[in-house]
């Protein structure tokens, strides 16, 4: 079983490895005889939508940003770092954990300040000053 912590109500989130694929493939580039022969990268397909996660979290999830994230919600993870497939397979669970883990504490939310009233007025002395630098700069009229 996958797990990752959610700290903010103090309970853990787990997602069973029956809910994750892993397949393994060919590993790209150099490798000589060795990587036409052995399968020992791994995929890891994690479909969001489908998965037992609360739907909070299933929400952050989808709403990432991240290039591995598919149209249809699914996550897929590309683990080729080492030469043996158990090493890979761990590698994709640990990096699915950290994604998860990301996204299980609840964001802070921004509370807006005003700014003080002596920033203010520095804030418009300086203005002021930089104007009288840039108004000498002009064409001296003879």
């Amino acid at each position: 079983m996958i797990m990752t912590e959610v700290r903010k109500n103090k309970q853990k989130v787990t997602v069973p490895v029956t809910e994750v694929e892993l397949h393994a493939m060919r590993s790209q580039g150099a490798g000589g005889q060795n990587v036409n022969k052995v399968e020992s990268a791994v995929h890891l397909r994690f479909d969001i939508r489908a998965s037992s996660l609360p739907e909070e979290i299933k929400a952050r999830l989808l709403s990432l940003r991240d290039q591995r994230l598919s149209s249809e919600g699914v996550l897929v993870i590309k683990a080729q770092r080492f030469r043996t497939r158990e090493k890979n397979r761990a590698d994709a669970l640990d990096r699915l954990q950290m994604i998860l883990g990301s996204v299980a504490d609840v964001p802070k939310k921004r509370r807006r300040t005003k700014p003080t009233f002596s920033s203010k007025v520095k804030r418009l002395e300086t203005k002021e000053k930089r104007s009288d630098i840039k108004s000498l700069r002009g064409r001296i009229d003879w």
